[in-house]
């Protein structure tokens, strides 16, 4: 189930203009071409900006997720007819043969719960080719990213058009390692409606992903650094033999 971020379609037509900056997509871009990827599976695609992407390369695209209002956005944005979006999780997907799998941003991580992840791993193993790759990022619970989410060090002041300023910042709400939960506050300045949202992340080790990986059938090919936030997060390139 979507949290309501990507659920709510106010909070979905602001994320995009809230984080215009997705540099982090570059190295699940320069994989796409390692790999010499002809088709791809993005799981948790949100908004589409990743799966746009890859298309506008010429690569054949699958966009899967469970928030409808977060694909609607998707689905309005120039060149949409380009990629496949289906509204849904890596639970339950139809039956397509793709080279890669990815899962960018928080989307490893916001699947918390242990049995949908060990379902979606099943899920995106039978989707690949033999000798197609999964790759997707999570960050090391030993750096605690989550110290730095309160609004003295998130809050901020973006301008958006046809709605104005647009205030937001981020409050941990709970912390019970692996879990991490916290509250989104937007608060649109024009009219003073403010918009929540809460979501939770589950902050895996290196060996509980190694392990679950291992257990669902796919060979650790490579753990790589994020170069973006370096020595912050873990981007696991694994393999279905």
């Amino acid at each position: 189930m979507a949290d309501e971020a990507y659920e709510n379609p106010k909070l979905a037509a602001l994320y995009d203009p809230l984080d215009p900056d997705r540099g982090d997509l570059d190295v699940y871009a320069d994989v796409a071409a390692e790999l010499k990827a002809q088709d791809v599976l993005d799981v948790g695609c949100g908004t589409g900006t990743f799966a746009l992407l890859l298309a506008g390369r010429g690569l054949e695209v699958t966009g899967v997720d469970p928030a409808a209002a977060s694909l609607d956005v998707a689905r309005a944005k120039p060149g949409s007819e380009r990629v496949r979006w289906l509204h849904g999780d890596a639970t339950a997907l139809p039956a397509m043969r793709v080279d890669l799998a990815t899962m960018t941003a928080n989307v490893a991580q916001a699947i918390a719960d242990p049995q949908v992840w060990e379902d979606s791993l099943r899920g995106i193993h039978a989707a690949l080719r033999p000798g197609g790759h999964l790759v997707f990022e999570t960050r090391d619970p030993a750096r605690r990213a989550w110290e730095e989410w309160n609004r003295a060090a998130t809050h901020r002041t973006v301008t958006v058009e046809g709605i104005g300023d647009v205030e937001t910042w981020l409050d941990v709400t709970g912390v019970a390692l692996p879990l991490v939960s916290f509250r989104r506050t937007v608060i649109l300045t024009a009219t003073g409606e403010t918009l929540t949202s809460d979501s939770t992340l589950r902050f895996r080790e290196r060996d509980e992903v190694t392990a679950s990986l291992t257990a669902h059938g796919y060979v650790l090919d490579e753990i790589r650094d994020a170069p973006d936030r370096p020595g912050m997060e873990m981007v696991f390139l694994a393999r279905r033999p």
